[in-house]
Order: structure tokens, then C-alpha cells, then sequence
């Protein structure tokens, strides 16, 4: 009842495009300053974010897009914009402002969704569900989706053990290199739907 082949290439897609290593820098910027207790929340909360978009996408996420008469590329270039706006944040700073940040959960936006529960994760999920054929086939695309989201908790819970030796200093320097990397995911992001767009016309 479970196929190895599925889910070792679903498992490895959804791992290269949510990033557990790559999202490591960026959580730590987000939720600095915050006690560990809330972090660990979250990181947890993030987590159940992106897997509820991604299970939401995975049953029913052709239909709601066709409903919404709205294209792939269309999805990923909103993405991006919104990730290249808190990406300018991190890079000027603004997020140190405690009003900034105090009253907001980053673990919903832009932990759980875009970052984790982007258009390429769901496109890649929505696609995975349609070709799986059978049980044991879909049993298997379940199975690797899960076992990506427990791999990201695990990387964000513990990555809270780098803040205590990087201290306040090597949070800023983490803060402004996350800013760096998420502007040029969030490009590259916008210029994929582009492209898409262009190619389809």
C-alpha cells in the first residue's frame, strides 16, 4: 500500500521548493526578538499553515483556481510581490521596530504562505494528486507531504538554538542576508510568471 517511486519524487520536489535549509535564516529574522516559547509556536503554527494550504490545494485547488479565473502565473507573480515587499523590510530594517512586528504573525504571513505553501509547492501538489493513480498511489503523495511539513518544524524548532550563540549582533546580520536571499526568491518568483505568461500568449 505505498509506492516509494511517488513518494520519493514528490517528497524531493516539495523539499527543493520549501527549503527546509533556506527557510532557516529567514524564520530566525522574522520571529527575533521574541521569546523562545513564542517562537516555538510559530514555528509549529507556520507548519499547520502551510500544510492546510497545501492539503486545501491538494483536494480541491484546480477547481478553486478555475473558479477564480485565476492562472498559475497570475499566482506565482502575486506571490512574489508580496514576498518582495517583506523582503525590503528585512533589508531597511523595519522589522527591528517593535510596533512593526509586535501585533503581527509572521507565522501566517509570510512563514506559512507564500514561503512555505508557495505557487510552486501547490502547483506541484495539485499535480501530483491528479496523476496519482489508485490507492496506493495517492496513500503515497499524502505520505510525502506530510513527511515534508514534519521536516520543517523540525528545521525551524531547532534552528531557535542558533540565536543563542549568533546573540543579538548575528541576528541583524541574519535579518539583512534574509532579506537578500527573499528579494531574489521573491524575483525570481515574479519573473517565472512572467515568463509562463509570455509563453502562453
Amino acid at each position: 500500500m505505498f509506492d516509494v517511486a511517488v513518494f520519493g519524487s514528490l517528497f524531493l520536489t516539495l523539499f527543493v521548493i520549501m527549503d527546509p535549509p533556506g527557510i532557516t535564516p529567514i524564520f530566525l529574522a522574522l520571529t527575533a526578538g521574541r521569546p523562545a516559547k513564542v517562537q516555538r509556536r510559530m514555528a509549529f503554527q507556520a507548519v499547520c499553515v502551510a500544510g492546510g494550504v497545501i492539503v486545501l490545494f491538494g483536494l480541491v485547488g484546480q477547481q478553486i483556481l478555475d473558479y477564480l479565473h485565476v492562472s498559475v502565473p497570475a499566482l506565482m507573480i502575486a506571490g512574489g510581490l508580496l514576498l518582495l515587499l517583506i523582503a525590503l523590510d528585512l533589508l531597511t530594517g523595519k522589522t527591528d521596530e517593535p510596533q512593526q512586528t509586535k501585533d503581527v504573525n509572521v507565522a501566517l504571513v509570510p512563514l506559512g504562505m507564500p514561503l512555505l505553501a508557495g505557487p510552486g509547492a501547490i502547483v506541484s501538489v495539485i499535480l501530483a494528486v491528479q496523476e496519482a493513480d489508485g490507492t496506493t498511489a495517492q496513500v503515497s503523495v499524502w505520505a510525502a507531504i506530510l513527511a515534508v511539513h514534519v521536516v520543517l518544524w523540525l528545521v525551524m524548532r531547532y534552528s531557535l538554538l542558533i540565536i543563542r550563540v549568533i546573540k543579538d549582533g548575528g541576528v541583524v546580520l541574519v535579518t539583512r542576508l534574509a532579506g537578500m536571499m527573499l528579494s531574489a526568491i521573491a524575483v525570481q518568483q515574479i519573473i517565472n510568471g512572467v515568463t509562463q505568461v509570455i509563453q502562453g500568449g
